[in-house]
């Protein structure tokens, strides 16, 4: 089962054609404020003025073909079947980061784990091997972020 979950990895990676997979340029994404919180990074400031829902956060997470989250994570989504197990599961996230980290986690994990293969989600800058359709766009919109942050914050 393993090699079938990395095989979707791969196919997933290819459907992002790669871009969300590029090393990133090293900055805050649209302004948003890269600070270190003791041990983990954080992205202190919200990315949108509207506070993340966590009911369209958990969709987002669900979704196989928006967020891809299930691809390699396992979450308390009892209704969704045949979840990753190559990334550590997200039951409990909220009671293992702030706010601040899981943003700067789903923003560009890349900032916490050079070597992950996590795409970035809301990251387009000094990307390469973009293909046209993607160029310049995130895989995430800033709200979509946020959702996706008050969803893991619920998970104690």
């Amino acid at each position: 089962m393993r090699w079938f979950a990395a095989a979707c990895v791969f196919a997933a990676a290819a459907h992002l054609n790669a871009a969300a997979l590029a090393q990133e340029a090293g900055r805050g994404v649209g302004g948003a404020t890269v600070v270190s919180e003791g041990i983990s990074d954080g992205i202190i400031k919200p990315l949108t003025a509207v506070p993340g829902d966590a009911i369209r956060g958990r969709a987002i997470v669900a979704n196989r073909q928006l967020g891809l989250c299930l691809l390699c994570h396992s979450a308390p989504i009892a209704e969704e079947k045949f979840q990753g197990d190559l990334a550590p599961g997200i039951a409990g996230a909220g009671s293992r980061w702030s706010a601040a980290q899981l943003r700067l986690r789903i923003v560009n994990s890349r900032r916490v784990t050079p070597d992950s293969i996590m795409p970035a989600y809301y990251h387009a800058d000094g990307l390469t091997r973009v293909g046209r359709t993607w160029a310049g766009k995130t895989i995430l919109d800033a709200q979509q972020v946020e959702d996706v942050v008050a969803y893991l914050l619920t998970l104690k």
